[in-house]
């Protein structure tokens, strides 16, 4: 269902321009959007933003071929934003308006820009692991030193196997093309032990609850589950770094606006403030000095020394391949 992002400032700013739709993924990502650029850009412009979600490529994809794009804005992943660009499904970014040197080069295409950037991480109990805590990926697939479930990313999507081959001694820079073999063999060694995540709220509970005290998370999660009290311990090495990138649907009525929009919500201040909501990074390089300095210091580009960039690139062109692996190897 379509919500309004924001009541304008007033009925005579209201009537300013029709409202355009932004599509995000839900839960508390889509309601930090909402609150930190969504209300804000409608108080400031007169122009209603409406929430729409989850993201359905499907749809969007629909959408465009039927000439009848309803959403103006959509957040999407790093690989699909690729394909979609090739795919002809969306707009060119117009860079007169979004103010690309502001950017985060890692994260300005030239049809999409980042949403936000965040790492996946290795998560634990510190109170299950208070005499030894695990420091690598190796650590998680220890289950010696280190007993208990494990908990990962259920979806066919950048991370996982990248862990294993980075746990089974695999360098940085010999990640890409994936060893897809050696990948689920190392999975096979701690497979009776995984318990699989679909969505960030579950992998929460998951490591909150105990039943899985070890596992591959995204750091905005547990910085989130962190300020509930829960007592997390968080591993940045080799920390795998994507972002979610934000795409105007080719044929959106509202397409200007929509460029509009996307200059505020990667602007400095916009990006701090959805930062420091949610602990995921800004990709406005100005925006870290404007947000507290311990909340900038929990963000994963204070941990770039040991990052590693996931290749969007190469899972737009195999993702597919690897997918029918993936789903095949869990089911059995």
């Amino acid at each position: 269902m379509i919500t309004a992002g924001a009541a304008c400032l007033s009925s005579g700013l209201a009537h300013a321009a029709d409202p355009i739709v932004f599509t995000s993924w839900g839960g508390t990502t889509q309601s930090s959007q909402q609150k930190d650029w969504a209300q804000p850009y409608s108080q400031a412009t007169g122009v209603n933003v409406l929430m729409d979600g989850p993201t359905d490529y499907g749809k969007l994809k629909a959408m465009v071929e039927s000439g009848n794009a309803t959403w103006d804005v959509v957040d999407v992943e790093g690989d699909f934003a690729f394909v979609a660009e090739k795919a002809g499904l969306v707009e060119p970014i117009d860079y007169n308006v979004v103010k690309k040197n502001d950017l985060d080069p890692r994260f300005a295409t030239p049809s999409a820009v980042g949403s936000f950037y965040y790492s996946f991480v290795l998560g634990y109990s510190k109170t299950k692991y208070a005499s030894a805590q695990p420091a690598n990926w190796t650590d998680l697939f220890d289950t010696k030193k280190y007993p208990g479930k494990r908990t990962f990313y259920k979806w066919s999507a950048p991370g996982v196997l990248e862990v294993a081959l980075l746990a089974d001694g695999v360098p940085p820079n010999k990640l890409y093309p994936l060893d897809l073999d050696r990948a689920f063999k190392k999975l096979d060694t701690i497979k009776t032990d995984i318990v699989w995540w679909s969505g960030g709220a579950q992998s929460q509970q998951l490591l909150a609850s105990g039943e899985a005290p070890m596992g591959v998370f995204w750091n905005g999660r547990l910085h989130a589950l962190a300020q509930t009290g829960v007592p997390v311990g968080i591993s940045w090495n080799q920390n795998l770094t994507a972002a979610d990138m934000l795409v105007v649907p080719k044929g959106s009525k509202h397409k200007a606006e929509a460029m509009k929009f996307l200059a505020y919500a990667t602007s400095a201040q916009a990006q701090a403030k959805f930062a420091t909501d949610t602990g995921y990074a800004p990709i406005n390089v100005n925006s870290p000095a404007l947000m507290p300095a311990a909340v900038a210091k929990q963000l994963p580009d204070q941990y770039k020394s040991s990052q590693i960039n996931l290749d969007m690139k190469y899972w737009a062109d195999n993702r597919d391949a690897i997918a029918k692996r993936w789903y095949a190897w869990q089911s059995k």
